[in-house]
């Protein structure tokens, strides 16, 4: 099982795509992503930032009606008593707890609004570290939601995450900040309600400069959705879409 410390700790990025080639491609030009090969069970190609591998990218499943998209992994001590405990929250269980030889072990669900997430107990050391995200990692974590505040409840209940500050923003309600060992990791808040699609986490990656890489963005292909623009503190992000449709964002610090 994996140190208790590690429960609420995001640790994983998986990308389900319909162009697994060209998502490498892509993501290697605007964040600087390498890409490793995993001799595991079934195909399998990691993110690498440097020589440490944040996550994967995948061909989306025959049959799935998703469009291409990013799933968490959120660590846990106890993945089986996490799925049970998030259904008794009102969660709902998509994959059941499975086991990846000498990897882990992983379950994919949804919360009670409909945003997808997954679990996992690692059978070795905890991926990712504590502490800020160096450039390259994914550094906020972000909840589109019909219910922020329902929400919250469910998470904090399920992962000890600590609520942070609320920041009011006029007509498009509040959003909530929270945080992991005393860090601010990511913030929620209720979609309006002309947005289209189910709620959703949208990931950021950590870059040098928003601005430069939003341009990048669109001369490799992909879409900006929203920004560059200023957020509280002065740092700076874009909301983007990848040439196969899968959302994700884009964060520069101030400093």
């Amino acid at each position: 099982m994996a140190d208790s410390v590690s429960l609420g700790r995001f640790v994983w990025y998986d990308l389900m795509t319909t162009d697994p080639k060209n998502a490498e491609s892509f993501y290697n030009k605007i964040a600087g992503w390498g890409t490793q090969i995993w001799n595991g069970p079934v195909p399998y190609t990691m993110w690498m930032v440097g020589t440490t591998p944040i996550g994967g990218v995948m061909a989306m499943p025959p049959g799935v009606g998703a469009p291409p998209h990013w799933l968490a992994y959120i660590a846990t001590p106890d993945v089986d008593r996490t799925v049970k405990q998030a259904e008794s929250l009102g969660g709902t269980t998509h994959k059941e707890p499975t086991d990846i030889p000498t990897v882990g072990r992983f379950a994919v669900l949804t919360d009670p609004q409909g945003a997808y997430f997954a679990a996992f107990t690692p059978a070795g050391e905890t991926p990712g570290h504590d502490g800020p995200a160096a450039i390259g990692e994914i550094s906020w974590h972000e909840l589109m939601t019909t219910d922020s505040a329902a929400a919250w409840k469910f998470y904090e209940a399920l992962f000890g995450w600590e609520k942070r500050t609320e920041h009011d923003m006029g007509p498009m309600g509040v959003y909530r900040l929270f945080g992991y060992k005393g860090m601010e990791i990511g913030g929620m808040f209720d979609k309006p309600a002309e947005a289209p699609g189910p709620p959703f986490w949208l990931h950021y990656i950590r870059v040098d400069n928003a601005d430069r890489v939003a341009d990048l963005v669109k001369t490799h292909g992909g879409t900006i959705l929203n920004g560059p623009m200023d957020v509280p503190g002065g740092d700076r992000i874009a909301q983007c879409m990848d040439p196969q449709g899968a959302a994700f964002a884009i964060h520069s610090r101030s400093g």
